[in-house]
C-alpha cells in the first residue's frame, strides 16, 4: 500500500469554496430523500395512485442512494472523485426536473430512483473528499462537523420546506427544492473542488459492486414494506434475497484480489462500532420524525404546512451539537461524544412518551429538539472514526457507510417504530371495540376498517357521521397507545446502542493510539 500523502492540518487551496461546495452538494442529496413525504396525500389524489404505488415514491431516492452508495464510492476512489460528484449534480437537475413534471405515478416512481442513484454518486463523494483534502486534525474534523450536521439537519429541513411550498404550489413543486442549490453546487464544484486527490489504482470488484446493489436494495426494500400487511408477504421474499445475495457478497469480498469492501479495515473496532451506533441514533432521529408528524397531524389536529415547520428546531438544534460535537472529540474523544448525544435522544424519547391528546406544541418541540441535538452530537464522532480508521485509497467505503447509517438506519427504525405503532393501533382499537356497549352492531369489516389505521378510522367516522366523535376519541386513544408502544422500543433501541458504544470503543487515548497502529498498518 502507498503511503498517504495528507499531514496534520494539510487544508486544500480555496478551502472555504471547497468546503461550500462539498456541503452544498450534501445538502441537495438529503434534502431530497423526505421531500415526497408530505406530498403524497397530493400525489395520490392527481394520480389516484394505490397506497403501494405511494410506498415506492416515498422511498425511491433513499433506495436509489442505499443501494449505490458502496459501488459508486469506490468506483469515485479509482476513476474520479470529482468526476462523480458532476455526474450526480447533473444527473439531480434532470432527475429533479422530470419529477416534478411526471406524467404517472410509476414514472414519479422511476424519477425518484434516478435521485437517488445521482445522490448515491455524489453524496459519498463529499466526504471522502473531505477526507482525502483536510488532513488529520481540528481543521478534518471541524469541517467533518459541519457536513454531518447540514447533511442529517436536510432530512428535517426538506419536509418543512415541501410542507408551506403545498400551500401555494402544485404537488411537483416539492421536487424543485434541491433544483437551484444543485445548480449552484455544479459550479462551485467545477471551479473549486481538485481532481485525482490520493486516488487508487486498483480496479474496482465490478461484481462485488453488483451484488452490494441487489442485497442493499432488496433489505431497504423489505424493511420498507414490512410495516403494510398488504406488502408484508413481499417483504419476507425480498428479505430472503438480500440474505442470499449478503452471503453472496461477503464471499466475494474475503476472496477477491481487489474487494469492494475491505472486511479487514471493517473489522477494526473505529469502523464498526461507530458505524452500528451511528445507524441506531439516526434511525432514532428519522423514526420519532416519522411518528411525531403523524401525532401532530392525527391527534394535534395541525396542517401539513405547520407539521413541517416542527421539524426545524430539530434541523437546526443538529447542526449545533455538530459544531460542539467537533470540540467536544478533540477535548473528550469519540467515546464520550457519542455517549452524550445518546443520553440526549434517550430523554428525547421521554418526553415523547409523555404526549398526550392535550399536549401543546412546546412538548413537540422540545423532543424534536433534543433529539437533533443528540443525534448532531453522535454522527460527527461517528462518520470522523469511520473515515480516520481506513486507509485514504479506500475512503470511498467509509464514506458509503457513513451514508447507510443514514438510510439503512433510517429505513429499519422507521419500520420497526411504524410496525409497532401499527400494531398498537390494532390493538387498542380492537379492545375499545369490545368493551363498547354498541360491540354487537359492528361488523366484522367495519372492525377491520377501524383497526387498520387512524386514516382508515377517519374514513369510517365520516361514513357514519352519528358516530362520528366516539369514532375520533377512539382513534386517537389508539394511536396514542400505539405510540407509546413504539417510544418504549425506541428508547430501548438507543439504550442497546448507548451500550454497544461505551463499551465497544476505547477512551480517548485509546483511540489515538488505535489511530496510529491503522496508520503504521496502512502505510507498510
Amino acid at each position: 500500500m502507498s503511503a498517504p500523502t495528507t499531514t496534520v492540518e494539510q487544508i486544500p487551496a480555496k478551502s472555504g469554496s471547497v468546503l461550500t461546495a462539498l456541503i452544498l452538494t450534501a445538502l441537495v442529496c438529503n434534502i431530497n430523500l423526505a421531500v415526497a413525504n408530505v406530498a403524497l396525500p397530493a400525489i395520490g389524489k392527481n394520480f389516484e395512485a394505490s397506497q403501494t404505488s405511494l410506498n415506492i415514491i416515498a422511498i425511491g431516492c433513499t433506495l436509489g442512494l442505499a443501494m449505490s452508495v458502496l459501488y459508486f464510492g469506490a468506483i469515485g476512489d479509482r476513476y474520479g472523485r470529482k468526476r462523480m460528484l458532476v455526474i450526480g449534480l447533473s444527473g439531480t437537475i434532470v432527475a429533479s426536473l422530470l419529477s416534478a413534471t411526471a406524467a404517472s405515478a410509476d414514472l414519479l416512481s422511476v424519477y425518484r430512483l434516478l435521485t437517488g442513484l445521482a445522490a448515491g454518486m455524489a453524496y459519498p463523494t463529499t466526504l471522502a473528499l473531505i477526507t482525502a483534502l483536510w488532513g488529520p486534525g481540528i481543521k478534518r474534523t471541524k469541517a467533518i462537523a459541519l457536513w454531518s450536521g447540514v447533511s442529517a439537519g436536510a432530512a428535517s429541513l426538506g419536509p418543512a420546506i415541501a410542507g408551506v411550498l403545498l400551500t401555494f404550489l402544485w404537488w411537483g413543486s416539492v421536487f424543485l427544492i434541491a433544483l437551484p442549490i444543485a445548480i449552484i453546487a455544479l459550479f462551485l464544484v467545477l471551479k473549486s473542488v481538485p481532481s485525482g486527490v490520493n486516488e487508487s489504482t486498483e480496479k474496482v470488484d465490478n461484481l462485488g459492486g453488483v451484488l452490494s446493489v441487489v442485497m442493499i436494495g432488496s433489505l431497504v426494500l423489505a424493511v420498507s414494506f414490512f410495516g403494510s400487511l398488504v406488502t408484508r408477504e413481499l417483504s419476507f421474499y425480498l428479505l430472503g434475497v438480500a440474505v442470499v445475495f449478503g452471503v453472496l457478497f461477503f464471499w466475494r469480498q474475503r476472496t477477491a484480489q481487489n474487494p469492494l469492501y475491505d472486511l479487514s479495515v471493517a473489522k477494526r473496532r473505529l469502523f464498526w462500532v461507530p458505524a452500528v451506533g451511528g445507524m441506531i441514533v439516526f434511525g432514532s432521529l428519522m423514526g420519532a420524525a416519522f411518528i411525531g408528524q403523524q401525532f401532530l397531524q392525527n391527534v394535534g389536529g395541525l396542517t401539513t404546512a405547520l407539521t413541517g415547520l416542527t421539524g426545524l428546531p430539530s434541523a437546526v438544534a443538529l447542526i449545533i451539537a455538530a459544531q460542539l460535537s467537533a470540540r467536544l472529540i478533540i477535548n473528550r474523544g469519540s467515546r464520550v461524544t457519542m455517549v452524550s448525544g445518546y443520553a440526549f435522544v434517550f430523554i428525547a424519547f421521554l418526553v415523547m412518551f409523555s404526549w398526550g391528546e392535550k399536549t401543546g406544541i412546546f412538548p413537540v418541540i422540545l423532543a424534536y429538539v433534543l433529539i437533533g441535538f443528540g443525534a448532531g452530537l453522535a454522527l460527527t464522532p461517528a462518520s470522523r472514526s469511520l473515515t480516520g480508521s481506513t486507509p485514504i485509497r479506500r475512503v470511498g467505503m467509509a464514506s458509503g457507510t457513513s451514508d447507510l447509517q443514514r438510510d439503512l438506519g433510517g429505513s429499519i427504525m422507521q419500520a420497526l417504530l411504524g410496525s409497532i405503532l401499527v400494531a398498537g393501533f390494532s390493538a387498542s382499537f380492537a379492545k375499545q371495540i369490545a368493551s363498547s356497549s354498541d360491540a354487537s352492531s359492528v361488523t366484522a369489516q367495519i372492525s377491520a376498517q377501524l383497526e387498520s389505521s387512524f386514516s382508515s378510522a377517519a374514513a369510517v367516522a365520516a361514513s357514519y357521521p352519528q358516530y362520528s366523535t366516539e369514532i375520533m376519541a377512539a382513534a386517537k386513544e389508539a394511536f396514542l397507545s400505539g405510540s407509546n408502544f413504539a417510544f418504549i422500543i425506541g428508547a430501548a433501541a438507543v439504550l442497546i446502542g448507548a451500550a454497544v458504544v461505551l463499551f465497544g470503543l476505547p477512551n480517548q487515548k485509546g483511540e489515538n493510539a488505535l489511530m496510529e497502529q491503522y496508520e503504521k498498518e496502512d502505510t507498510q
